[in-house]
């Protein structure tokens, strides 16, 4: 029996670092969005650059887990809209926009959504796991 506990313990650290993981996602995204619309404060200026969380595996409780390392810029290219009255326009008219498409964000926000509601799942059902077999133990 201590080989089923130590086994559920082990899934719920690794289901954890999954929801830290997704959770450090879905706040870059959430950044992504609110910046998706931004521009330069200066003419010609680069506007604001979609952010890329990088994912590495992880030890946990003896396992494989998951967790953040860091976030790098996207360098995909900007977006370029022309507006000669913007202040953010540069000498020909034209206003830099973030490389963000918010549609692939939304999509992205689901995805990360999903995966934290699964592994919350995976949390779940190891917790009833712990109490079925405490109440068996019981009897």
């Amino acid at each position: 029996m201590a080989d089923i506990k130590s086994t559920t313990g082990v899934t719920q650290a690794v289901a954890v670092s999954a929801l830290r993981a997704q959770q450090a996602r879905m706040r870059i995204i959430a950044e992504n969005l609110a910046n998706a619309d931004s521009t330069s404060k200066t003419a010609g200026g680069d506007p604001y650059r979609r952010q890329a969380p990088v994912f590495k595996p992880s030890k946990v409780a003896g396992a494989q887990g998951v967790r953040m390392t860091k976030v790098e810029p996207d360098q995909s290219p900007f977006r370029q809209e022309y507006e000669p009255g913007n202040p953010s326009a540069d000498a020909k008219g034209y206003v830099k926009l973030p490389n963000v498409n918010s549609l692939v964000e939304a999509l992205d926000m689901r995805e990360a959504q999903r995966a934290y509601e699964a592994n919350l799942n995976v949390i779940e059902t190891a917790r009833s796991m712990d109490m079925r077999t405490l109440d068996l133990l019981k009897k």
